[in-house]
């Protein structure tokens, strides 16, 4: 009998915003809604962590806003965050320089699974 080792805990089925891109870095998939009154995660919405951001989609001012809030939440600099897809869109993935585990950590504070 070939023994497998233990798995880690994979965010994949509580978390399908969020996938790792190597050990020390993660993707997290958003749906990003701009020009709220203030920044506050949703929920999940279609695979994507629902984000009310309180920024003008103009001239890349949201994006700006979206990556200062995630650096200032997860305690990070902001030169640990990229921007990999959506620079126009709603729907954005931002790769991050953390354990895919620190940031289900996070997820599971600021958007409980019920």
């Amino acid at each position: 009998m070939v023994s497998t080792p233990p798995r880690s805990v994979s965010a994949d089925a509580t978390w399908p915003c969020l996938r790792a891109d190597g050990a020390q870095r993660c993707v997290l998939t958003l749906a990003v809604a701009p020009n709220a009154r203030r920044t506050e995660v949703q929920g999940l919405h279609d695979g994507a962590l629902k984000l009310r951001l309180a920024a003008m989609p103009i001239e890349g001012q949201a994006n700006t806003a979206l990556l200062q809030w995630l650096a200032a939440e997860l305690e990070i600099p902001k030169r640990d965050l990229r921007l990999r897809r959506g620079a126009a869109a709603r729907h954005k993935q931002v790769e991050i320089d953390l354990p895919m585990d620190r940031l289900a950590q996070w997820l599971t504070v600021r958007c409980p699974v019920s």
